[in-house]
């Protein structure tokens, strides 16, 4: 497995993340077991969660991802030095407890690393902007967790160019740990909110890029072609929002690069993540060993340029 080094981390990672935010969803705990097993067996090492994760399913109370990383991880058929786990704090966790002030976030941080049942997290994430609090009172507590050990390394998500230079600047005005890796809604159909002002930032400043939404809900499985196709879906509202005139142009791209290499749509959508200037390594969930065999699959396919240049047009 060829590793990608994340910005300027010391964290070295496989080229696709699993997607955590299925787990205590989609994925039940002994299939998220199994899942994790596999996906490490097949030699990556990285897993992406968040405290909110999965808090909208009716009974989660939220941290029910990272309550099944934690036991998954206390079995030991990984060594904790060789899983790189990710997790976010921001997102509404019910009364209080939202949003990136100082003292929430020290206590967001506890209360994860007892869920992940670890004494560090590897990247702590800013889920979301936070226009009340100042990116020093963030960034402060973040150097904080750093200096007790207890997270190695910050990141944001959702920032836009203009929130992210700001946060840079703040960091290096106020001498504390700037944000080095950045997780945007990126994939064929959501393009314009990294590629740009973004990407450009991202890559000047060295800062590692890991992707959310990467096979945009499902919908670039290729699964979801009609709206039939998407009732009673645990992402119905979501994947339908993709079944415009650009999304079937993208399904019927992804349909022609599939015949003409025999790979399955997620695959390709993946693999055409995987050479877009600026990314790191996306973030993709699977809730079976066979969608498993797609994140697999996609690192060993190498997209023409007119495949690329196909699928670049259907997304415009």
């Amino acid at each position: 497995m060829d590793m990608r080094k994340l910005g300027r981390t010391d964290l070295s990672i496989a080229p696709i993340v699993f997607g955590g935010n299925v787990f205590g969803w989609t994925a039940d705990e002994k299939t998220s077991y199994a899942l994790l097993d596999a996906f490490f067996d097949a030699g990556f090492n990285t897993i992406d969660t968040a405290d909110v994760y999965s808090r909208w399913v009716p009974g989660n109370k939220g941290g029910d991802s990272e309550e099944i990383i934690g036991k998954w991880l206390k079995q030991g058929r990984i060594s904790r030095d060789k899983a790189v786990i990710i997790t976010k704090v921001g997102s509404d966790m019910g009364p209080g407890r939202k949003g990136l002030k100082a003292d929430y976030i020290i206590e967001a941080a506890e209360a994860s690393l007892k869920r992940l049942q670890t004494d560090h997290i590897d990247l702590y994430l800013s889920h979301w902007p936070d226009p009340e609090t100042p990116h020093e009172e963030s960034l402060a507590a973040y150097a904080k967790l750093k200096e007790q050990g207890k997270i190695r390394h910050v990141g944001c998500s959702n920032l836009d160019a203009t929130q992210l230079q700001a946060s840079l600047d703040a960091a290096a005005k106020a001498g504390l740990p700037r944000y080095d890796v950045l997780q945007p809604e990126y994939n064929l159909y959501a393009r314009d909110s990294f590629e740009g002002p973004l990407a450009d930032l991202c890559i000047k400043e060295d800062i590692g890029v890991i992707t959310y939404f990467s096979l945009a809900a499902g919908f670039l499985t290729g699964k979801y072609r009609s709206k039939a196709d998407t009732e009673g879906r645990a992402r119905e509202n979501r994947v339908a929002a993709y079944l415009d005139d650009k999304g079937l142009r993208i399904l019927a791209a992804l349909d022609k690069v599939a015949a003409e290499t025999g790979a399955k749509p997620a695959e390709i959508a993946l693999a055409w993540l995987l050479r877009k200037r600026g990314v790191t390594a996306p973030i993709a969930s699977a809730t079976s060993l066979s969608q498993l065999d797609a994140l697999i699959n996609s690192l060993k396919l190498s997209l023409s340029d007119d495949a690329m240049r196909l699928l670049d047009a259907a997304g415009e």
